[in-house]
C-alpha cells in the first residue's frame, strides 16, 4: 500500500511532515549520547596543598612557585595528576592525592568533580557511560523485537515519554548507583525505543529514491544533537541545571501521539489492512493526488491473502535460520560494532585533545556534515557496499596513524577530525545499507540488532580508552583501527541495494543478493536474480494489481 503512495509522490508534503516529526528522535539521541562529556566532564586536576589551596576549585595559577614545589612534573613537563610529594618526608617521595583542586577555567560544576572520580576512581565514571551503552544494548535486543510485534509508533511515543522524564530526573539524583539505573533507562529509551523505532518508520515510508536523503538526514541531526549538547554545555556551567535542558528536549515529542502515524507497511504485514489503507488515503489526500482509494476492496485482498497464506510471526531468530541472511546478518553486526567502537571513541577523545573542549566537541559534530553531505549526492551513484568500505577501511587508517603521532599537534587533531568524518560517513550508510538488505517482516529487529552490537562497542568503548592510561596511550587508537579495517574489507562480501527494492518476506530476503559481491562485480559476473516479485518487486504481494485494476 506504501508503493501506492510512494508511485503518486517519493516524498510530499505528507512524507514532510512525517519525517519532520520522526527526526527530531534523532536530536535528543545525539544529546544523550554524549551528554556525560559536559555533565561528567574530566577538567584537569592536581592534588589539594594544606596552607595553599582552600577550596577543591582552582586559585593560584598552575604554574605558580607553591604548587611547583608540592606537585612533581611528568616527562611532557606537565603537573601530575594524581601525585604530589611526601612533605613529611622531606624528600622526594611521591604519595597519592588525598583530595583534589580543579580547573575551572571551562568547567565549573560536574559529576566527576562532586564524587571525584579521577585518578584510582576515574574508571567510576567511565562506569556510567558504559552502562548508558548497555541500556542501548538492552533496548536494542527487547524494543527492536516489540516494534516489530505492537508497532513501531507505541515504542517511539512510549520511549519519547520516558525519555523526558527520566532526561530530567536524572540531574537530581545524589546517588551513584542511582544515576546509573537512571542513566542505564535514558539508553534504553533515548536511543533504541525513539531513534531506531523513528529511523525505521522512515524508510517504510518515504519512495526509494528519497531513502538515501532521509537516512543521512538522520545522521547529522544526530550530529546536530552533538554540538547542542557542546553549546548548551558552553552557556550553562552548572551540572544540574545544563541535564536538566537536555532532558526538556523530550517535550519535542509530546504531540507525536497526536500527528504521528504508524507504519503502513508494517499495519499491512500485521493483517490491518483497513487502518493501513486509512494512512495511505491520508498521504494521498495531503499530498493532493486527487487519486481515490477503494477501501473495501483493498481489505477484502487482505482477507483473501490471509486466508490462503500463513500467518507471518517472523522474529530475530529467522536472521540466522538460513545461510545467506545469516550471513548478511552477521557481516552487518560487525559493521555496526566497528563503525560505533571508533565513532565513539573519536567523540569521547574530545576532551582529551588540547584547548577549549567545547569548541572541539562542537567541532566534532561540525566535521560530520560535509561528510553526510557529500554522501547524499554520491551514495546513489556510488553505491551502498563501496562507500562503507572505502570510508570504514580510511577511518580505520586514520584511527592507527593518529595513535603515532605527538597529542596536542596540529597534525594530531586534523588526523582525528578526518577519522570522525570518514566513520561518521561509513556509520550514516550503514543505517540506510541495513534498512534495504533486510525483509520487512524483521526489519526492526534487524535494525535493532545492528543497534545492539553498536551499542555493545560503544559500552566498551569508554573502558578502553583506560587502557591508554594504564598502559600504552596507543593501545585504544590501534585496536579502534585494526576493527575498522577487518569489518571494512568484510564489507565488500555483502550485496547492493542501490536501486533495488527492500525485500518483504523472509524468503524474499534470502534470495536476496546471493551471489553479489564486491569481487564479483569487479570479475563482470551479474548477481542471480531469485526475487519473488520479478514484475514489480517494489510492490507488496497482495498490490502488484493495484494498476491492472
Amino acid at each position: 500500500m506504501v508503493s501506492r503512495l510512494g508511485i503518486v509522490c517519493e516524498f510530499g508534503k505528507y512524507q514532510f511532515a512525517q519525517f519532520f516529526l520522526q527526526v527530531l528522535s534523532a536530536l535528543t539521541a545525539g544529546m544523550h549520547m554524549l551528554s556525560l562529556v559536559t555533565v561528567a566532564s574530566v577538567p584537569e586536576h592536581r592534588c589539594f596543598i594544606a596552607g595553599v589551596d582552600n577550596s577543591s576549585l582552582s586559585q593560584l595559577p598552575w604554574n605558580s612557585s607553591a604548587i611547583l614545589e608540592a606537585i612533581p612534573l611528568k616527562p611532557s613537563g606537565e603537573l601530575d595528576s594524581c601525585h604530589m610529594y611526601n612533605a613529611s618526608a622531606g624528600d622526594q617521595s611521591q604519595i597519592p592525592c588525598e583530595k583534589y583542586v580543579y580547573d575551572t577555567t571551562y568547567y565549573k560544576t560536574s559529576r566527576t568533580i562532586d564524587w571525584d572520580f579521577v585518578c584510582d576512581r576515574r574508571w567510576m565514571g567511565a562506569i556510567i557511560q558504559t552502562v548508558f551503552m548497555l541500556g542501548t544494548f538492552t533496548g536494542a535486543v527487547t524494543l527492536g523485537g516489540l516494534a516489530d510485534k505492537v508497532g513501531r509508533k507505541t515504542v517511539f511515543c512510549w520511549s519519547a515519554l520516558l525519555q523526558l522524564f527520566v532526561g530530567v530526573g536524572v540531574a537530581f539524583i545524589p546517588e551513584y548507583f542511582s544515576v546509573m539505573v537512571a542513566r542505564f533507562i535514558l539508553g534504553i529509551v533515548g536511543s533504541a525505543g525513539a531513534y531506531i523505532c523513528g529511523f525505521v518508520l522512515t524508510m517504510e515510508l518515504v519512495g526509494a529514491t528519497k531513502r538515501t536523503v532521509c537516512g543521512i538526514t538522520f545522521q547529522a541531526v544526530f550530529a546536530g544533537g552533538i554540538m547542542l549538547v557542546a553549546g548548551w554545555g558552553a552557556i550553562i556551567k552548572d551540572r544540574q541545571m545544563l541535564q536538566v535542558v537536555y532532558g526538556l528536549h523530550g517535550c519535542l515529542f509530546l504531540a507525536h501521539w497526536w500527528l504521528m502515524d504508524e507504519s503502513p507497511r508494517w499495519l499491512w504485514m500485521q493483517g490491518r489492512a483497513a487502518e493501513a489503507v486509512d494512512i495511505v488515503a491520508k498521504g494521498l489526500r495531503i499530498n493532493g493526488s486527487g487519486i481515490p482509494i477503494d477501501k473495501d476492496y483493498y481489505v477484502q485482498k487482505a482477507k483473501q491473502q490471509a486466508a490462503v497464506e500463513e500467518k507471518s510471526s517472523a522474529g530475530l531468530g529467522d536472521l540466522f535460520r538460513t545461510p545467506n541472511l545469516r550471513m548478511k546478518t552477521l557481516n552487518v553486526c560487525l559493521c555496526w560494532f566497528a563503525n560505533s567502537i571508533v565513532y565513539y571513541g573519536l567523540s569521547l577523545s574530545a576532551g582529551k585533545l588540547y584547548g577549549n573542549p567545547y569548541l572541539i566537541l562542537f567541532l566534532m559534530g561540525l566535521v560530520e556534515f560535509p561528510s553526510y553531505i557529500t554522501i547524499v549526492f554520491v551514495l546513489d551513484r556510488l553505491g551502498r557496499r563501496s562507500i562503507t568500505s572505502t570510508l570504514m577501511l580510511g577511518g580505520g587508517l586514520c584511527c592507527i596513524v593518529a595513535a603515532f603521532i605527538a597529542q596536542g599537534t596540529t597534525l594530531s587533531t586534523s588526523i582525528v577530525m578526518l577519522g570522525k568524518l570518514l566513520i561518521a560517513g561509513s556509520f550514516a550508510v550503514i543505517y540506510n545499507y541495513s534498512a534495504e538488505l533486510f525483509p520487512t517482516v524483521v526489519r526492526n529487529s534487524a535494525m535493532g540488532l545492528g543497534s545492539m552490537c553498536a551499542r555493545l562497542s560503544g559500552a566498551l568503548t569508554p573502558l578502553i580508552t583506560l587502557l591508554g592510561d594504564s598502559f600504552d596511550p596507543k593501545i585504544p587508537a590501534v585496536l579502534f583501527g585494526v576493527v575498522a579495517l577487518v569489518s571494512g574489507f568484510w564489507v565488500m562480501f555483502l550485496p547492493e541495494t542501490m536501486n533495488k527494492p527492500m525485500p518483504e518476506s523472509i524468503e524474499d530476503g534470502e534470495n536476496f543478493g546471493k551471489g553479489d559481491t564486491w569481487f564479483s562485480q569487479c570479475a563482470g559476473r551479474k548477481p542471480r536474480q531469485d526475487s519473488i516479485y520479478p514484475d514489480d518487486p517494489e510492490q507488496m504481494v497482495p498490490l502488484k494489481t493495484i494498476e491492472s485494476k
